[in-house]
């Protein structure tokens, strides 16, 4: 598997692209779930799966954003990729709204779900697949636990907490043996481990497993809290860590060895300089924290 690619389908949304290539949102023929885009008199996209699909409704065409950045520009797959690149992580600017009759998706009642979601256990699916799957210790689960910032879903899918500036549930990262995605109508802002009001050094990973398998790599030194942005980097994320970030403290960028990870970075730098906090960057010998906590 190439991550970059992963990274890149995951970070780029389409939308975004389209507005790159100079094309514009027909706003009274779009919903919050299709987003229809012009590019010309008989020129027409249609945007589906949050940014991360779409197809020409004049022909055949259809995929994902390579597929997108081809269908654009032509090029092979290299091609595509370099001009992603830059993409990655921009929301688009102009959204669809509401139509009357319309309603936006439900949000999940993210305290309420969360409180009831299985604990994850010791020989549990969840626990199996962090431990066989992704080399974490029990020690390291035994910690998150004990925080409460792990559960389990179905077929082994493990949870991991994101919360508000304001410490409430809001939505989790979901991670199994068949699926990698985000909780369907929750929120997106951070996951954390540690206390961070006292840290000294908050350390800010792509996901959660990421953050734990530093924390694992690092021996969870004193005074250092542990973070991560579930992937793509939106207002909510930005908003926690401005609020929550100790002045004075190190804020680290921890994120993936690749341009995605680069540019998050680059955005945290910047977090780093408005809150009066010291800025560093830390890149994992392999691809991710993970992949170096198992030795790939």
């Amino acid at each position: 598997m190439d991550q970059e690619l992963e990274d890149l389908r995951r970070l780029v949304d389409c939308r975004a692209v389209l507005e790159h290539a100079g094309w514009t949102l027909d706003a009274r023929q779009s919903s919050v779930n299709c987003a229809k885009y012009r590019g010309g008199q008989a020129q027409i996209v249609i945007v589906t799966h949050q940014g991360q699909g779409w197809f020409d409704p004049l022909s055949d065409a259809r995929g994902d954003v390579f597929a997108l950045a081809q269908y654009l520009w032509g090029g092979t797959l290299g091609h595509a990729r370099r001009a992603l690149r830059p993409l990655a992580g921009i929301a688009p600017v102009m959204r669809p709204e509401l139509h009357p009759g319309q309603h936006p998706p439900a949000p999940v009642d993210a305290p309420k779900v969360w409180a009831q979601a299985k604990q994850l256990v010791a020989g549990s699916q969840g626990w199996v697949y962090l431990t066989e799957q992704r080399g974490l210790p029990a020690a390291t689960l035994n910690r998150a636990v004990q925080a409460e910032v792990l559960r389990e879903g179905i077929y082994g899918t493990v949870w991991a907490l994101h919360r508000t500036a304001q410490d409430a549930p809001c939505g989790w990262e979901m991670r199994g043996p068949h699926y990698k995605g985000f909780c369907r109508g929750g929120g997106k802002a951070l996951f954390w481990l540690g206390a961070l009001a006292n840290a000294r050094r908050v350390a800010v990973a792509e996901s959660a497993i990421d953050a734990l398998s530093l924390g694992t790599l690092e021996d969870w030194p004193p005074g250092t809290a542990y973070l991560s942005t579930g992937g793509g980097f939106g207002s909510r994320t930005a908003e926690v860590i401005r609020a929550l970030v100790p002045p004075g403290s190190r804020l680290v960028a921890a994120t993936d060895q690749d341009p995605g990870g680069e540019l998050l970075a680059e955005r945290l730098r910047g977090i780093a300089r408005a809150s009066c906090a010291g800025f560093g960057r830390l890149r994992p010998k392999a691809k991710d924290w993970n992949a170096q906590l198992k030795g790939e």
